[in-house]
């Protein structure tokens, strides 16, 4: 069997046009471009041919038909700067993931999508309304991939050839997907998620993801959702000097820059106390990154990690998990975190325990 949505999702994945693929696997474009469309199906001499210079095993092409990301029903963090071929990449990505998303939901009882969706509102009422049902009060945010996955958010990383992507969000079959670079700060990264997070509560299937003003939205519930009004209030920061401002982002989980922005909406500083705030991060390296020796972490996923912990428990390693994907250790891992080692001995074809452990996530 032959799945023609596989060759066109390993193409896109590696980031090859139709004659790029025929110069390295021999074959010609018409042949390629009639095997994606159903016309014809390859033999088996073509096919292995055609995995070799995508770097797939042939079994990968005889996969049910991959969960479709099509650009129009996807969020992206900086859409404008990505190139078609970059955007296919990491869309394939994250059917890749999806396919990981699925083997998982066979195993273990994955915590149900506590989402509720509120497309008609304001980016920061809609913060507000996500807060209290979750039940988090004013407080700054411990770990938001935590928070996410335990209400039902699936959150991948992103592979590392497509961090062109800063991340993307979707919904498939009521799952709601976010998908993140790991190559950004501890506080950017919250940013994006929380970034991703307002697509998914503001941008939902009653209205789909397009246009420029959609962006300005997720920004807006981002900043509102890790910097509540009344917990900033309470922080005493009006007109706050540049050092109360470095010592406060530290607590809410923030970018300096972005604190700063929160606080001149929050009409907590002066114009022009604001604009001298962000000269001097600027000048400070503030703009383009978080130079701070007490810079957090990178958060990761806890669902991803007790997954694999279960699973070798239970005497399976990732390079089964791998095998059973028809995907290499090496990419599994660029869609986790990094949480498995790549320097194990790939495959060894062990049989996947039928029964599904629970697994349970509780934000704390």
């Amino acid at each position: 069997m032959f799945t023609p949505e596989r060759l066109v999702l390993a193409r896109k994945r590696r980031r090859m046009t139709l004659a790029a693929l025929a110069v390295e696997a021999g074959i010609s474009a018409q042949s390629i471009t009639a095997f994606e469309n159903h016309r014809k199906s390859p033999s088996a001499e073509t096919l292995t041919s055609l995995a070799a210079a995508l770097g797939y095993p042939v079994p990968f092409f005889s996969r049910p038909v991959p969960v479709e990301m099509a650009p129009d029903a996807v969020s992206f963090r900086a859409p404008s700067k990505m190139t078609a071929l970059e955007r296919d990449s990491a869309l394939s990505s994250g059917a890749i993931a999806a396919d990981l998303n699925a083997w998982m939901e066979a195993r273990f009882k994955l915590p149900t999508p506590n989402l509720p969706t509120f497309p008609h509102l304001a980016p920061g009422d809609a913060a507000a309304q996500l807060r209290a049902a979750w039940g988090l009060g004013e407080s700054p945010v411990p770990n938001l991939v935590h928070l996410m996955e335990a209400n039902g958010i699936r959150v991948f990383s992103l592979a590392s050839d497509c961090l062109d992507a800063d991340a993307f969000s979707t919904i498939k079959a009521a799952r709601p997907f976010v998908f993140l670079n790991t190559r950004k700060t501890g506080q950017r990264g919250r940013f994006d998620a929380a970034h991703e997070l307002g697509h998914l509560v503001l941008h939902c299937q009653h209205r789909v993801p397009r246009g420029r003003a959609i962006e300005p939205e997720a920004d807006e519930f981002a900043s509102a959702f890790l910097m509540p009004e009344a917990g900033i209030m309470a922080q005493q920061l009006h007109n706050a000097s540049l050092e109360r401002i470095l010592s406060a982002k530290r607590k809410w989980g923030v970018s300096a820059m972005a604190l700063t922005y929160r606080l001149r909406k929050l009409e907590l500083l002066s114009e022009w106390r604001y604009t001298q705030t962000v000269k001097e991060l600027a000048r400070r390296g503030y703009r383009r990154g978080e130079p701070d020796p007490k810079a957090m972490a990178r958060e990761s996923s806890q669902l991803l990690a007790k997954v694999f912990q279960v699973l070798r428990t239970q005497g399976v390693s990732a390079s089964d998990v791998a095998d059973d994907l028809d995907i290499s250790l090496t990419e599994l891992n660029e869609y986790v975190f990094g949480l498995v080692p790549t320097t194990a001995v790939e495959g060894g074809g062990q049989q996947i325990q039928s029964s599904r452990p629970s697994l349970r996530l509780v934000h704390n």
